[in-house]
């Protein structure tokens, strides 16, 4: 799967973030396991809910309550999720985040001396990773991103936009095509050489 999408499928969130001359080349959302989390809070919270309510009847509405609130931020952590994107230009990288307080974290590609990304036991199980960036400056607002899709594909395709080849290899010069033969012109009957008879040589 190749992660390059053309600059006008930049969702809108993403796209007043760019300037003009900039051209959107990755734009990636995170991987889902970035949910993992609240999913099992959810689940566990149901399963202690259905306990209690049937073991303490006095407290059944305020479980069911507690739980309900407990949906409720799981439901906001996926609309945060679902607007949350990584994206790479042809001079920055962005991390946008936030559904109501927007934050755009940024790093200039020129800035970045190296990069690397780790993946741990579930990050190798479940097909995410994490990057990490190093600058010159001290000061970083874009350090890591984690929990990023493909990251091995993403991190060469990013290497190379970072660290492109200076001294890439001279094609291989093709021969020059033939030139054009030239068409034979016709023989006139009278210039055709005859061969003298005994008689005419007499």
């Amino acid at each position: 799967m190749r992660l390059v999408t053309p600059g006008d499928s930049a969702p809108a969130s993403v796209n007043k973030y760019l300037l003009p001359h900039e051209n959107q080349v990755i734009t990636v959302r995170r991987h889902p396991a970035v949910l993992m989390v609240p999913v099992a809070l959810v689940l566990g919270g149901l399963i202690i809910a259905g306990v209690l309510s049937n073991t303490v009847t006095a407290a059944i509405t305020w479980v069911w309550w507690g739980w309900l609130i407990l949906l409720a931020w799981f439901v906001w952590r996926v609309a945060e999720w679902s607007v949350d994107y990584f994206v790479i230009t042809n001079q920055r990288m962005l991390l946008t985040t936030g559904l109501i307080t927007r934050k755009v974290a940024m790093m200039p590609l020129a800035k970045v001396t190296d990069m690397s990304f780790k993946r741990t036991i579930a990050g190798r199980m479940l097909g995410y990773g994490e990057f990490i960036l190093e600058s010159a400056g001290q000061d970083q607002a874009l350090t890591n991103v984690d929990y990023l899709p493909y990251p091995e594909q993403l991190y060469l395709e990013v290497c190379e936009m970072i660290f492109p080849n200076k001294n890439p290899e001279p094609e291989t010069a093709l021969p020059p095509p033939p030139p054009p033969r030239r068409p034979r012109e016709p023989v006139e009957p009278d210039d055709v050489p005859t061969a003298s008879g005994p008689d005419e040589q007499a």
